[in-house]
């Protein structure tokens, strides 16, 4: 249970570990806000493939030669990022980054369900909302405060995956049922008839905290910098670590509760947080900016976890990977493509506005959230 939680960590961590980098990227290359939220929303189309192909392979062939898969591909992407010296690099080792994650939750994650299904359903829950606090957290300092800011950080993870490798190769097989010829790399999509209704009430919801995510991941160290001058711009790192890191917390007070009121919770938390994150950019004031995503966080935690609650219930096990693989496009399509609308619009009507703007259409979303989900209480 400890090495496959650690290994989830280490890849969620990598993922928000470049989140402090971009400006620094920018400033070294001179490349458009435009190539800069490219380079965040190409690893949600990595992460898509390997979810929708290859997301049961796990299940076809045991856990451990997935793990070991992942992680070989997770060292390849550190090492192009550690090689990196222009856009291309960055937007291939993203692409690669995002390709080994997705191979490594649904294989990691189904590995901690078959040690134990309740520890484990609480590991998958809480694990990555940690490791991206971590991973955004711990770049930040390393970025601001060691040197070689654009490497240090990837030569620390690459040790890292190595010493993983080394550990899982040497762990047991978890899986029992295995069945190499039953697989098919053909994306399994389809919303049950019984789901689809839960699934159109909290989209809202599930499209405002993913697109509040790609935000703070995206644009913040950026917007900072902006705002409050060249000293803010690490605060960025922070602001994403505290967003992710109180998401935990809010996985953790409402894993007991209904779903209802966890979806409640989570629209109101994240309302409340986007208009204080409005206000700060409104009145140009970093501490209410840096005070928004310990609001909204709450929000970003306990609202993943009603949404998932809400709607996989809906669903027959024959009927479950096909509703996450389109609950899984729904969410990450929301993550990235806004983001590159963001980046194009940066360029033309600098960056605070587009950044409000984007907060508005995260606020309209979150109301509309809100209302909807005290339908789906009654």
């Amino acid at each position: 249970m400890a090495l496959h939680a650690l290994t989830l960590i280490t890849f969620l961590a990598a993922s928000a570990s470049p989140t402090p980098l971009y400006r620094l990227y920018q400033e070294t290359w001179g490349f458009s806000s435009l190539w800069l939220t490219a380079v965040f929303a190409v690893y949600a189309a990595g992460l898509l493939l390997a979810l929708l192909s290859f997301g049961a392979l796990s299940d076809r062939i045991g856990r451990k030669p997935v793990i070991l898969a992942a992680l070989a591909f997770q060292t390849l992407a550190v090492t192009l990022f550690l090689l990196a010296d222009d856009i291309a690099w960055l937007l291939a080792a993203r692409i690669v980054q995002g390709f080994a994650t997705g191979l490594a939750t649904t294989a990691v994650g189904a590995a901690l369900l078959d040690l134990d299904r309740d520890r484990g359903a609480l590991i998958n829950s809480v694990v990555p909302m940690i490791g991206m606090g971590i991973g955004a957290l711990s770049s930040t300092l390393l970025a601001e405060f060691a040197p070689y800011p654009l490497r240090l950080g990837f030569a620390v993870l690459l040790a890292l995956f190595l010493v993983q490798t080394a550990r899982s190769a040497r762990a047991p097989e978890t899986s029992t049922a295995r069945d190499p010829a039953a697989w098919s790399w053909r994306p399994r999509v389809g919303v049950p008839a019984a789901a689809r209704a839960p699934l159109w009430r909290v989209t809202p919801v599930n499209m405002a905290l993913w697109a509040l995510g790609g935000m703070y991941m995206a644009l913040m160290p950026s917007l900072l910098r902006d705002i409050a001058g060249p000293q803010a711009a690490w605060l960025g790192g922070i602001a994403a670590a505290l967003l992710t890191f109180t998401g935990a917390i809010g996985v953790l007070l409402m894993r007991l509760r209904s779903p209802h009121l966890a979806l409640r919770v989570g629209a109101f938390s994240l309302v409340a947080g986007t208009v204080t994150f409005l206000t700060g950019i409104l009145l140009r004031d970093l501490v209410i900016l840096m005070i928004a995503p310990i609001i909204a966080g709450v929000g970003f935690g306990a609202a993943f976890l009603g949404t998932l609650r809400t709607i996989v219930p809906f669903a027959q096990p024959h009927e479950r990977a096909g509703l996450m693989a389109a609950f899984y496009i729904q969410s990450y399509l929301t993550n990235a493509v806004p983001i590159l609308l963001a980046g194009y619009a940066a360029g033309r009507f600098g960056l605070p506005l587009t950044a409000a703007t984007f907060a508005g259409a995260i606020l309209t979303l979150a109301v509309v959230g809100l209302v909807t989900t005290w339908r789906i209480a009654r």
